[in-house]
């Protein structure tokens, strides 16, 4: 040990003790470890509480050394020392005094805390350090309590699995107002989950005592225990976050927590869907995750999945569009998980129009359709359209030019539903996951309606008396068709297929399509379709289309055109237009 050393603390020269700081950190760096055991004999005497030079003594070493040892950074070699002297301090009486007033070995104790556990991002000192610090965690000094707590935390940071056998002497901790150490339990639940889980509701009772940051953690405890999925868990805090589902700090944090009990506890959540209805109201941009909620338990069975429908269709056509994606994947998830709720048609559906608010029209009368009746349901050979959708019929003369045209479009249609439709889509999703299938079906239709939709005809329809344009009538046609490239001769775009087996497959597999599709087409792809017959003649829509004549009288050269460009530009796999047909042909 240094001379100097050796003089102040074998004499307890307070008059030589100022000198300490004259030498250099690294002159006295191999002396510290000796001199921490020479105050540990020092602050153990019967008399050090009461003899002030000691005590002065004492805390002048212990800031020099302190200080040399952080300059060197040699805490792992004198850690062991630091620690021992920092144990010592428990054997002797910590609660202060009088007002803000430490006793002398709590001095020592905080002055140690703070040079040990600032170094909480190396193991082996916290290794020797922590199964100390917690001791202090129940001594009844609140301010060297609550320093403990903040270098824990740091602590649980780095090396949580260190506190994670300490869990039980923390959570007591906690239900005895340190509520600062919340913030170390999502850490250590992984570790240790039982002794959180047996006073898993006294924390929760805490809740209304607690600021907003300490309640923030323990919410993120819950969610890491919901991620465990343990049903004692489930049980406990289902009700106390529905209970705060109002709180529109949190609200959003609690869904979360919510969902991710749904994923594996659906039924945990079926009594509470009214509720989670009434939160979506009050505050709307919570509707993506309540209608996630309400999916997970419509997947339970088919009577859950048609008591679930009813409120995701009603948002569809109330809410901000950002949410209609959501929306439709959970619609379209469960009515493909039970089939019959929408019969045959429920691809089709999806696919009729780019207006969410007709799209969700008609699963509200497909689903007031398919409610079972007198304890019978329709098979899905009776389920109909909703008489919205029906036109006026096709006469019996254009009733064979119009099977043709509808072959064409329901070809395209399977060979889509061939490629998006496969096993992966129909699962579940969980947060922040789309299927990618699903949204190339679901920007196909959207981008096929648009190309349709070009004249701004007017329908006058329904029984509700309502005039709907064209640009939300249901309709399919296959874009690729009009592409010469694919034609190989001068086959007009509409023209029947030769294949008179495929005509007759098609018409059976898909036996409403033809009737529904074909009545709302839009009247210039009618005109197109029909001229192709002899019988028909051209309407006084197609003479005032220019455009249309104009290409008309001009196809060969325009084929010829499409022909060169096709030899230096290959041909994309897939052709989407998105916006109104309106502004992209201004």
């Amino acid at each position: 040990m240094h001379h100097l050393f050796r003089m102040v603390l074998g004499q307890k020269d307070l008059s030589r003790a100022g000198d300490l700081f004259s030498l250099d950190d690294s002159e006295i760096e191999d002396s510290l470890t000796e001199a921490l055991e020479q105050i540990k004999i020092i602050s153990s005497s019967s008399d050090y509480q009461t003899n002030n030079n000691d005590q002065a003594v004492v805390e002048i070493c212990i800031t020099r050394i302190t200080t040399a040892i952080r300059e060197t950074e040699s805490i792992e070699k004198h850690a062991e020392a630091l620690v021992g002297l920092w144990d010592s301090c428990l054997e002797h009486n910590l609660r202060p005094s009088g007002k803000d007033e430490d006793t002398p070995h709590a001095k020592i104790a905080s002055d140690i805390m703070s040079c040990i556990l600032q170094n909480y991002n190396r193991p082996p000192v916290m290794a020797l350090a922590i199964p100390i610090a917690v001791k202090f965690l129940h001594r009844g000094n609140k301010e060297l309590c609550r320093n403990m707590s903040n270098y824990l935390s740091l602590a649980a940071i780095t090396k949580a699995d260190l506190l994670a056998d300490h869990t039980e002497v923390i959570v007591k901790s906690i239900l005895q107002g340190n509520t600062m150490l919340l913030r170390v339990l999502p850490a250590v639940y992984e570790k240790q989950p039982q002794p959180i889980n047996g006073h898993l509701s006294e924390l929760l009772a805490l809740m209304s005592q607690l600021e907003q940051p300490e309640q923030y953690h323990l919410l993120r405890l819950l969610h890491v225990a919901a991620k465990r999925k343990q049903p004692e868990v489930v049980q406990k805090c289902v009700p106390f976050l529905i209970g705060h589902l109002k709180d529109s700090a949190h609200n959003d944090v609690i869904l979360n927590i919510l969902i991710e009990i749904a994923g594996h506890e659906p039924l945990a959540l079926n009594g509470f869907l009214p509720m989670l209805k009434e939160i979506s109201e009050r505050f709307p941009y919570l509707i993506g995750q309540v209608a996630r909620i309400y999916g997970a338990v419509g997947h339970v069975d088919e009577e859950r999945a048609r008591s679930c429908l009813p409120f995701l269709v009603s948002q569809l056509a109330n809410m901000e569009h950002s949410f209609h994606h959501i929306l439709l994947l959970e619609i379209k998830s469960i009515t493909d998980t039970f089939s019959s709720i929408l019969g045959p048609q429920s691809r089709d559906i999806f696919r009729m129009s780019n207006s969410f608010t007709a799209i969700a029209k008609l699963l509200t009368r497909q689903l007031e359709a398919t409610k079972p009746r007198s304890g019978r349901r329709k098979t899905s050979t009776e389920i109909e359209f909703p008489e919205k959708l029906e036109g006026p019929k096709l006469s019996i003369a254009e009733n064979e030019d119009h099977e043709t045209l509808q072959v064409k479009i329901q070809a395209f249609e399977d060979k889509i539903n061939s490629e998006s439709n496969t096993p992966g889509s129909v699962g579940r999703y969980s947060l922040g996951q789309v299927s990618k299938e699903e949204k190339k079906d679901i920007r196909f239709n959207r981008s096929k309606s648009l190309a349709l939709h070009t004249v701004p005809t007017k329908n006058i329809s329904s029984d509700d008396g309502e005039v709907a344009e064209s640009g939300d009538l249901p309709a399919s046609i296959s874009l690729s068709e009009t592409d010469p490239l694919h034609q190989g001769n001068d086959k007009s775009p509409f023209k029947a297929d030769a294949d008179g087996s495929h005509l007759g497959n098609s018409s059976v597999s898909h036996p409403g399509i033809i009737h529904i599709e074909s009545e709302n087409l839009p009247e210039t792809v009618k005109e197109n379709y029909q001229k192709e017959t002899p019988e028909t003649t051209p309407s006084p829509v197609e003479y005032q289309d220019k455009l249309y004549l104009h290409l008309k009288e001009n196809l060969s050269q325009v084929k010829a055109y499409a022909v060169e460009i096709g030899k230096k530009i290959p041909v994309p796999d897939q052709c989407t237009i998105e916006g109104k047909i309106k502004s992209i042909l201004k």
